[in-house]
């Protein structure tokens, strides 16, 4: 307020060409402002709430290959469960197990299964059940070790991310925070794994977040240096590897376009407070598998992450953006609207022009 009085003083008390300048440079501060509050409304208003239950939160939807259904991390702070959801509108159809090892490690295996991490049995290991939930359960491998975020590749075998050594002082952080920052484990050391169905295990590469191209052929991930983790792309035999990202950044939990051209991840990469250290604001952003091309996608000072695309060209993740009035009037939702649902945004035509 005091500077805009300043100005109008400056404006009574000088020349007219120089009053006449002033007010040139006033009405282009003001039409940038505008300009700027219109785009992040479009940014925002482009977002559209898919899941929302009293007191709940939704987290990292797995599409189904038929683009149908979801699979989605859901429930309390205390207790969560793999739903199954429609794409359409986000309503839940059934529980497909609330496992408490499944909470970060489970995916669809087919259009019909899904895949988990469970101790049941005694031992780690794989099972498979009917995404409907009927039927039986069964245990696709036995793994000897400490394991999380398996991939089942199309020959029967898994990447899974293997946990070396556990830190001496390592302190998880709180519930909901830790879901989201999925990339931090109690080890010292994350390696990607491939365990054949006889059971022999060969090591790939350093690395965290798996996550398999649409033709099994290739497998991306992220892996740290120093305060920064990277993309990094290679075969599912560990060859040709390739860095895909390479910033002071943290760059994680890579997912594949159904075509296999485009890769979208959880960054931090954009948060402007970075210069003063705190680089807390988490966005979704977009590369295409050659390492060029690199969009950001999401704009909210929200934690977006949790990435997944679908074949009808949106993008769908988790966040704990604030939920309107007319959204929770939208979902029927009378309880409390905070923590994470998920929601999905229009792709840019550049990548839905090749799906």
């Amino acid at each position: 307020m005091m500077r805009y009085l300043s100005l109008i003083a400056l404006l009574l008390l000088a020349s007219p060409a120089c009053a006449e300048d002033l007010l040139d440079w006033l009405d282009e501060v003001s039409r940038a402002k505008a300009s700027a509050s219109a785009s992040q409304g479009i940014a925002h208003q482009g977002a559209k709430l898919l899941t929302l239950e009293d007191g709940e939160f939704e987290m990292y939807p797995k599409i189904s290959p038929n683009g149908k259904y979801l699979l989605v991390n859901s429930g309390k702070r205390n207790k969560a469960a793999v739903t199954r959801r429609l794409l359409e509108n986000g309503d839940e159809l059934n529980v497909v197990t609330d496992d408490v090892l499944a909470a970060d490690s489970f995916a669809w295996y087919g259009n019909k299964q899904a895949v988990f991490l469970s101790e049941r049995g005694g031992d780690l290991g794989i099972w498979s059940i009917s995404s409907d939930s009927q039927g039986a359960v069964n245990r696709l491998h036995r793994l000897t070790g400490q394991f999380i975020q398996p991939v089942v590749l199309h020959d029967g075998s898994v990447i899974a991310v293997g946990l070396m050594e556990k830190k001496p002082q390592f302190q998880k952080v709180k519930s909901v925070a830790w879901n989201f920052i999925n990339w931090q484990t109690e080890s010292s050391e994350t390696r990607l794994l491939r365990i054949q169905k006889s059971g022999a295990v060969s090591g790939l590469a350093a690395g965290i977040n798996p996550s398999l191209s649409p033709d099994g052929k290739k497998v991306v991930f992220s892996m740290q240096a120093g305060q920064s983790w990277h993309l990094f792309m290679m075969n599912v035999d560990g060859t040709e590897l390739v860095q895909l990202t390479n910033d002071h950044s943290v760059d994680v939990q890579p997912t594949w376009s159904p075509d296999g051209e485009w890769i979208a991840f959880t960054s931090n990469r954009g948060d402007t407070r970075m210069e003063r250290g705190n680089r807390s604001n988490w966005d979704i952003w977009m590369i295409h598998h050659d390492g060029r091309h690199l969009t950001r996608l999401t704009f909210d000072e929200a934690k977006d992450g949790g990435a997944a695309i679908a074949t009808n060209g949106r993008l769908y993740f988790h966040s704990d953006r604030k939920v309107s009035s007319s959204e929770r009037e939208g979902h029927e939702s009378k309880g409390s609207a905070a923590g994470f649902h998920i929601w999905s945004l229009a792709l840019p035509e550049k990548v839905t022009g090749t799906l």
